[in-house]
């Protein structure tokens, strides 16, 4: 009986020339191995069809930054599919450190060279009078903010207890994945990917105590508005506006996203690179 043919999933950055063509070249090089190429992209590829059913697929392949393996994330969330960012974008996390060559690209695929890391996701429900109006998942974070120039009142409960009331800018909760993004720019930590935890960020609070919290990933945090309004920003793609007495519960997600590298990298390896650390230090080696 003859081998299934491999399938592969290329998402491209929808503005950037530069990954725009190397897409084609990609894709012309793996159709020529004997591979099928599916994309999402409204660009028009040689050869390429769009993206059906992802649960056929093998590997998605992402040309751009952290925001384009966020919109493949989508994609394929449910299914066991790793995703291997080729770093086209500046400052992130989610790419290889340094942008591979279309022929160590190609081979580590033909070998399956690949190491897959998986992430822990983060679900919300927008409660309204008791009853789920909105829903759903981010590998980043999920914030509530404040939609006017006056700060938003938010009361926060962890696992059924009271913590605290903020009059605040808003509040991040985030993933390990997303510690090193809006969190991280906001003062949290910093959170190895392997480590199962959510961290919890006041922003701006007018409060005694309003410091970074890393929470256990099997509880349960509720935020209240107690303002007129609010919104929240899931990985900024998934939007829902939010009015007074709504309760957001964020919980784990039961299904993880799968991250790759066809580098043999460590996270920490990546921080150093991507934050230009100075590993000799002030005094030298």
């Amino acid at each position: 009986m003859a081998a299934s043919r491999r399938t592969i999933l290329v998402v491209v950055h929808p503005t950037k020339i530069e990954a725009q063509v190397f897409a084609q070249e990609l894709a012309t090089t793996l159709i020529s191995k004997g591979f099928e190429v599916v994309t999402n992209s409204s660009l028009r590829l040689e050869g390429v069809s769009q993206l059906v059913d992802p649960s056929a697929l093998e590997l998605a392949v992402v040309l751009g930054g952290d925001g384009t393996i966020l919109r493949a994330a989508e994609l394929v969330r449910g299914f066991p599919i790793p995703i291997l960012g080729v770093n086209l974008g500046n400052v992130g996390f989610l790419a290889e450190i340094a942008k591979p060559t279309l022929a160590e690209i190609v081979a580590g695929i033909e070998a399956r060279n690949y190491r897959s890391e998986p992430r822990l996701i983060l679900h919300f429900d927008v409660l309204r009078d008791g009853e789920v109006v909105d829903s759903g998942w981010a590998l980043n974070e999920v914030t509530i903010e404040r939609n006017t120039a006056q700060m938003v009142e938010l009361f926060i409960q962890i696992d059924g207890r009271p913590l605290s009331r903020w009059g605040c800018d808003g509040v991040i909760c985030s993933t390990p994945t997303g510690s090193t993004a809006y969190a991280f720019s906001a003062g949290g930590p910093v959170v190895w990917p392997e480590v199962n935890a959510l961290v919890l960020l006041p922003l701006a609070a007018h409060a005694l105590f309003s410091r970074p919290m890393v929470v256990s990933p099997d509880s349960s945090i509720a935020i209240d508005v107690e303002s007129i309004d609010a919104h929240l920003s899931a990985d900024g793609i998934r939007k829902v506006g939010l009015i007074q007495h709504d309760r957001v519960l964020l919980t784990r997600d039961p299904q993880q996203v799968f991250l790759t590298h066809l580098e043999n990298s460590v996270f920490t390896d990546r921080l150093v690179a991507k934050f230009k650390l100075p590993i000799e230090g002030w005094r030298g080696e």
